[in-house]
């Protein structure tokens, strides 16, 4: 059966910092990096080998990928990377401190912003946004590699994993804005030929 893996990336600079950073290119940290490789020791402990990697245009998402196949010993793989899987566009929020921007906006409209699925930030993207360009995305060009039969890895932001998990999970918009994914935990997925999920595991 095949593998499909889902992986934010390890902490980075702003998540640090508790900043907006949606697709400003910025790099992840020494715990973010120590995420990695624990990361790249946690899928080679349960004994999977990748075909290929998808993964953003944004560089925390890529050094997380690198240093994670590196721990692995899968460098040689091929890594593809697209835009269409980028971390979701947080518009006027971005560069922002999270803190700020509730005493500037007000804590319950930053909440809606963060939390709804539809209502995007001012010049920015909502989940559902960000859903629609990561999901086609994911059903042009990586559903037919795990159809193939081949196990994928796709190293990517909170906002496109989601989108990514409610379309594996089936999941309603009411559903995903309830779900968080962690930096640098693999969610590790056995998919059928078909393209369905029949098991999940979080290592």
């Amino acid at each position: 059966m095949p593998t499909l893996v889902l992986l934010r990336h390890g902490q980075s600079k702003w998540n640090l910092s508790n900043t907006f950073t949606g697709w400003t290119d910025i790099d992840i940290t020494e715990k973010g990096e120590a995420e990695a490789t624990a990361a790249g020791e946690k899928m080679q402990a349960a004994g999977i080998k990748f075909d290929e990697a998808f993964t953003s245009e944004l560089i925390r998402a890529q050094h997380t990928l690198r240093l994670a196949l590196e721990e692995m010993q899968q460098t040689e793989i091929p890594v593809v990377k697209n835009i269409a899987l980028n971390e979701r566009d947080y518009g006027d929020l971005t560069g922002k401190n999270k803190d700020e921007s509730r005493k500037a906006f007000g804590e319950a409209q930053v909440l809606i912003w963060r939390r709804s699925y539809d209502v995007a930030p001012p010049n920015g993207e909502s989940l559902a946004d960000t859903a629609a360009r990561s999901i086609p995305y994911f059903e042009a060009k990586i559903l037919p590699e795990i159809k193939a039969g081949k196990n994928v890895i796709i190293a990517a932001h909170g906002n496109s994993l989601r989108a990514i998990l409610m379309h594996l999970e089936k999941l309603t918009p009411e559903e995903i804005v309830k779900v968080e994914i962690p930096t640098g935990v693999p969610i590790v997925y056995e998919m059928s030929e078909a393209g369905e999920v029949i098991s999940k595991k979080v290592l």
